[in-house]
């Protein structure tokens, strides 16, 4: 049976885990979110989120972003390789429905598998 929760391991934890993925990433974007992504030596991916105040003025908004992406990433976590990816917010997003933020994400999602393909065959 394939397990669907969001562990400890399924995430970035550290900031020297951040770093290594803002160094030389590859990156998938949408209208909402910019998404860097850097192959890791594990069979799984990782995920990290930064969502600024800048962007996003009240923690309200950010922890219900944050609750999306989180849950979207659980549910595609087995269709992605092993990459740490970490996501970011362009701009005020606070207005979007969740169903609109879903929708984005698991475009990103399956645009990450196909660079991912694309650079390891490359």
């Amino acid at each position: 049976m394939v397990s669907l929760n969001f562990g400890r391991e399924l995430r970035l934890l550290t900031p020297s885990q951040f770093d290594n993925v803002f160094q030389h990433p590859f990156r998938v974007a949408s209208p909402l979110f910019t998404i860097l992504a850097k192959p890791n030596q594990l069979a799984h991916p990782r995920l990290g989120l930064t969502i600024a105040k800048k962007r996003v003025k009240l923690a309200v908004q950010r922890n219900r972003i944050k609750r999306c992406v989180r849950d979207s990433f659980r549910l595609h976590q087995h269709q992605l390789p092993g990459v740490d990816l970490v996501l970011m917010v362009k701009g005020d997003i606070s207005n979007t429905p969740n169903s609109e933020l879903l929708k984005q994400l698991e475009r990103l999602w399956s645009k990450i598998a196909r660079q991912y393909i694309a650079l390891q065959s490359s």
